[in-house]
């Protein structure tokens, strides 16, 4: 077939009256639309796609269109308001070949034994600050005890009783510092100020600590203890497709996704799946989510590089783990099962393309 190919940014490059719309209407006027066959608009971006998709309509509603929507909501309304548009999917298109490749035949025998992966970082020694306070707090709690059992003439449980009452500002008047010599009344007034200071920082140390704690899993950063599991690295268009396919299969999944502010994290927790906050790509995290426990690891995160690297680093852990990566680029993905052993490797774009061509030659 001859081909005609534009960017959106060729079509809108003209300054034309007072709007952008207007310069990519403008742009298609050049090109004899009756001439072609089909018109196919394939950005990543659904509203370039839906742009130029209003900007032909209105010049030629008669003209075939296959368009890429990765927005189910958005397809319906073009369908119905076009009949001559043709919307599809490239992640709702590729998922089910990413779930199949699961239970997929495949050689488990490496050339090489990955050895084992080094930490990222030292390990995080505990704050100890809440600790030193506490110790603190006790020890001038003792020396107050002793010192006004002596410079008081209390009893030890007197002097106990005493302390505490100072300590806790309750004040019942039954023990007081009245007749005391001056020295006396300065250690009182010190203990006062100086335990205020100590219960201060312990209690919001404390409260610090547990809302961070409560934070964290919320985000779902924990050590997980599951077994039997399929770990699945980023919840994007890919990724929520996927996602749907492997709990309708009963699988137990659990999701890593780095933003917290994804949309579909809740959607999917209430699913039954659990969600891990965090970077797939750092031991640590691969760690958590019990990578080496799992059945399988999906890994298909925008970025061919991150997914390699999620997919090496599970490895390194699990040398014969079932590893499903998508790759963008098909020659790489070829290159990586040829010199990395890793066989199940796809790219979303090279399975969705025949369904796009096939969708020329098929009535809308």
């Amino acid at each position: 077939c001859e081909i005609l190919h534009r960017t959106r940014d060729a079509l809108g490059g003209r300054q034309v009256q007072d709007s952008a719309f207007d310069g990519i209407v403008d742009g298609l006027r050049d090109i004899d639309l009756s001439a072609l066959s089909t018109v196919y608009l394939v950005d990543d971006q659904d509203e370039d796609n839906l742009e130029l998709l209003i900007a032909l309509v209105s010049l030629d509603r008669s003209l075939s269109i296959v368009a890429s929507f990765f927005n189910e909501n958005v397809a319906p309304h073009l369908r119905a308001a076009h009949p001559n548009v043709r919307i599809l999917n490239p992640a709702k298109i590729a998922a089910p070949v990413f779930i199949q490749a699961l239970e997929a035949p495949i050689e488990r025998s490496l050339r090489y034994i990955p050895a084992g992966i080094a930490e990222e970082h030292a390990p995080v020694r505990p704050d100890r600050l809440i600790r030193l306070l506490i110790g603190s707090f006790v020890a001038l709690i003792a020396a107050a005890v002793v010192f006004f059992h002596y410079a008081h003439q209390l009893s030890w449980l007197n002097a106990v009783y005493f302390v505490v009452v100072t300590v806790a500002t309750v004040g019942y008047g039954d023990i007081t510092l009245l007749n005391a010599s001056a020295a006396t009344k300065l250690v009182g007034i010190g203990l006062i100020l100086t335990s205020t200071c100590f219960i201060w920082m312990i209690f919001s140390l404390t409260v610090d600590n547990i809302i961070k704690r409560r934070v964290q899993l919320a985000l779902g950063r924990k050590r997980y203890s599951l077994s039997g599991h399929v770990i699945l690295c980023g919840l994007g268009r890919l990724g929520f497709f996927i996602a749907e396919g492997l709990l309708k299969q009963g699988e137990k999944l659990l999701i890593v996704e780095k933003s917290e502010h994804s949309p579909t994290i809740e959607y999917f927790r209430s699913r039954g799946a659990d969600v891990y906050i965090g970077d797939a790509r750092l031991p640590r995290v691969l760690q958590d989510v019990g990578v080496t426990r799992a059945k399988a690891l999906y890994s298909v995160i925008n970025s061919d590089y991150a997914n390699l690297e999620v997919g090496l680093n599970a490895r390194s852990f699990v040398p014969g783990l079932r590893l499903i990566l998508r790759i963008f680029d098909e020659s790489m993905s070829q290159r990586i099962k040829k010199h990395l052993d890793v066989h199940l490797t796809f790219s979303m774009t090279a399975i969705a393309d025949e369904q796009f061509i096939a969708a020329w030659k098929t009535d809308p």
